[in-house]
């Protein structure tokens, strides 16, 4: 990182609303998904997985981390535009990473929009590779 005061920590109460706004802000807000919910869902689970990233008092970068005992996901990574391409993201998916291997961990799995390209060469910067696979879901 480029000589940025960050401070990277679990989530607390009182970084919702900020949080909720930088999702919106980088466009993982979509319309089936509450991000509200989606925080207090998290916070059942792992709560210690969900690190937020602060400069100062304000947040300016998050991840989901979760390990269900086979594999680890990562969800809702996310930095203000004022502070992308500055090695924030990568610091982030690191400290998540990190966090995942303690628990031992053994594989981290994310999804990304097809048309997401440019966070696509994001991961595969990190050493992330497509895995021969088809992602399938079911909403509840």
């Amino acid at each position: 990182m480029k000589n940025i005061n960050l401070v990277v920590r679990p989530y607390q109460e009182q970084d919702e609303e900020q949080v909720i706004d930088l999702w919106h802000c980088c466009a993982l807000v979509v319309p089936w998904n509450d991000p509200q919910k989606d925080i207090w869902l998290k916070l059942q689970v792992q709560p210690e997985l969900f690190l937020v990233g602060l400069i100062g008092n304000k947040v300016v970068a998050t991840i989901m981390a979760g390990y269900e005992g086979h594999r680890g996901w990562l969800n809702y990574l996310a930095v203000a535009i004022e502070y992308q391409r500055q090695g924030i993201g990568q610091y982030m998916v690191e400290q998540a990473t990190t966090k995942l291997k303690a628990i031992n961990c053994p594989k981290i799995n994310l999804q990304i929009r097809t048309s997401n390209t440019s966070v696509i060469k994001f991961y595969e910067h990190l050493g992330f590779k497509v895995d021969n696979v088809i992602s399938m879901g079911k909403r509840l």
